[in-house]
């Protein structure tokens, strides 16, 4: 995959080459890196200071090991003081529109840039988390596990810091819990409580923020423990099932339930486990459960409907699927499920309007990619 660096070329500049009357001062002895605007010859000329701020970055991002990087980047930083918190705006947006690859380019440059700087590592693992939600709603597993093993380990490096980072804890707690790791979603939301009860914040609007916080964290802490979910034999449960053991997962998360009857989770991971032995029926009564026990969000919704379209019960499947997407409604493999379920149906037009739709959200989803092409009858986006 190519990226900025593929087009910076490194040159010397004269010692009397100024860029404008008010321009930094350059050393004429190192080589500096300019981003190349174009395929013709590089223009003393034609040079601007963007063309090396934008190489600069490149290097920092690409070229960690660069025997100028502290040059480059205390000259970029002279020259443009303010450039962390637009980097770090630009980052941010390219995130939220889901272009990733320029996003984490730029939080590399970023972390180059001012390496102690550990709201920086923060926001990488959320832009890497955000990353691997993006590919796992479009089918992309593997791509998305990637996504999460760096997430992870830039979580882990800002929960290291110190000072500590309240919102590192926040924000690792989520993904814990996201993953089923329910006795560290907890640990990280009581090292958060910790932390916040100890920190003074700098305004009302912070403070509001760090109330909501607080709050919520204590919710998931009570719901944890209400439900046992941090019990060792539902973890075990889930870490069977998803190493391809899953009679034995079965097995144990049916005794939990015996303890446990109201626990949504487990509902959904005796779901999940039954699905993936293609015993929908079952599946399909498990996923009913965890609704009714208070687990009604998309991805229950979805592996629901799922077991419906599988069994013919088309009408069901199309309205659990019109439920999840009412909570999310750019979820592409939402989008992609209710493409298959209406083309089952012989409703090819409306199916083909869903596949595209997908495709807008996540042009790299290759059920929905394949569907669109003619080619197959499909099954589901899981």
């Amino acid at each position: 995959m190519s990226n900025s660096f593929d087009s910076v070329v490194f040159i010397k500049l004269p010692a009397q080459f100024r860029l404008s009357a008010d321009a930094f001062q350059i050393d004429p002895s190192i080589p500096l890196p300019v981003q190349r605007q174009g395929d013709g010859p590089l223009v003393p000329d034609d040079l601007t200071a963007e063309m090396i701020f934008a190489g600069i970055l490149a290097v920092l991002a690409h070229d960690r090991l660069n025997p100028h990087a502290d040059y480059y980047r205390g000259l970029l930083l002279k020259a443009r003081p303010n450039i962390k918190q637009e980097l770090g705006a630009a980052a941010i947006l390219k995130a939220k529109n889901e272009d990733f690859d320029l996003a984490e380019e730029i939080f590399a440059a970023l972390r180059e840039l001012d390496p102690d700087d550990i709201a920086v590592v923060l926001d990488t693992a959320l832009m890497l988390d955000q990353r691997a939600e993006s590919y796992r709603k479009s089918g992309l597993h593997n791509a998305a596990d990637a996504a999460d093993k760096g997430a992870l380990l830039y979580y882990k490096n800002a929960m290291a810091s110190e000072p500590a980072l309240p919102d590192a804890f926040f924000n690792a707690g989520f993904f814990y819990l996201k993953k089923s790791l329910f006795d560290r979603a907890r640990e990280c939301f009581e090292a958060y409580l910790s932390l916040a009860d100890a920190a003074d914040a700098p305004d009302e609007k912070a403070a509001e923020n760090v109330s909501y916080k607080r709050a919520r964290a204590a919710e998931i802490i009570s719901g944890i423990g209400v439900q046992h979910l941090d019990d060792e034999q539902f973890k075990t449960a889930h870490s069977l099932i998803l190493s391809g053991k899953e009679q034995e997962g079965l097995e144990s998360v049916r005794r939990f339930l015996e303890q446990n009857p109201k626990a949504w989770n487990a509902w959904h991971v005796l779901g999940w486990g039954l699905r993936r032995l293609k015993r929908w029926e079952d599946a399909r009564q498990a996923f009913r459960q965890a609704v009714a026990c208070g687990g009604s969000n998309a991805d229950t919704l979805n592996e629901l409907a799922v077991c419906c379209m599988e069994l013919g019960g088309y009408a069901e499947s199309e309205q659990h699927l019109k439920d999840a997407l009412a909570q999310e409604p750019d979820n592409a493999k939402l989008m992609t499920n209710m493409g298959f379920l209406l083309h089952k149906q012989g409703r090819i037009g409306e199916a083909q309007s869903w596949f595209r739709a997908a495709l807008e959200f996540s042009p790299d989803n290759a059920p929905a990619r394949q569907m669109t092409g003619g080619r197959g009858a499909g099954g589901s986006a899981g």
